[in-house]
């Protein structure tokens, strides 16, 4: 595959930076997925726990909803920067070189455009959420928030898509 031509000298250092940062949020929240699978998994244990011992922990089920929904959507980029996907390789390969740029290009504009419209529902979904004060059913803990932090991830996964798209070949973060 062929890579686009190298900006010019003074674009090169920003480009740089905007790709390290970008490179920095991905793998923030890739630790963010992390501690919201653990933290499913210390309340489900104490749950349980407690369940054996006298009462369910209180809020439980709406802890581990939330910390789910997060986990997802903060491995989501990371994942798309890792080309850890799962791709149909067979009819892939059946394709000519060219032919592999092109569906490769257009797979990712595709995917970027899902993706987008994804964030815009969410963010719709999220003021949807605040303006009704929905809230989970136990605990009381607004829902809102958790569309936007669903929405950021899906640009992120858009920008990630541009930089695959611009970089191909390469994957952006080594797992």
């Amino acid at each position: 595959m062929t890579s686009l031509p190298p900006p010019p000298a003074g674009w090169r250092r920003v480009l740089d930076a905007y790709h390290k940062c970008l490179r920095a949020v991905v793998k923030a929240l890739a630790w963010v997925s992390g501690a919201a699978l653990m933290l499913m998994v210390l309340i489900t244990t104490v749950d349980v726990i407690k369940r054996e011992i006298s009462t369910p922990l209180k809020g439980a089920r709406d802890l581990v909803m939330i910390a789910a929904a997060l986990s997802v959507a903060a491995a989501l980029p990371y994942t798309t920067a890792i080309k850890g996907h799962v791709a149909v390789e067979f009819f892939f390969h059946k394709l000519g070189r060219r032919g592999r740029i092109a569906a490769d290009a257009l797979m990712r504009i595709g995917g970027m455009l899902v993706f987008g419209v994804l964030a815009w529902g969410c963010v719709e979904y999220g003021n949807r959420l605040g303006e009704t004060g929905t809230v989970s059913m136990t605990e009381k803990i607004p829902f809102f928030w958790v569309p936007y932090v669903l929405a950021f991830s899906c640009v992120l996964v858009v920008l990630v898509k541009i930089y695959h798209l611009t970089h191909p070949g390469k994957p952006m973060l080594k797992p």
